[in-house]
């Protein structure tokens, strides 16, 4: 009867399951991140190469 009355309480434990959730919104929050990146990467590195050029073209007047 002890047996089963931990597995009673370990099937109604529900502890665990903020974790769980926390785990999967940093999942998603993660790889909407990695989304937004992918996306924005060209252009930052072409804002990156205009302003590099225009500073060189700057120092050298």
């Amino acid at each position: 009867m002890k047996l089963l009355n931990i597995f009673k309480n370990f099937k109604n434990d529900e502890s665990g399951a903020v974790t769980v959730d926390w785990v999967v919104l940093t999942a998603a929050v993660v790889g909407l991140g990695l989304v937004v990146i992918n996306s924005i990467e060209g252009s930052l590195t072409a804002a990156g190469t205009d302003i590099a050029s225009t500073l060189d073209s700057a120092a050298a007047k």
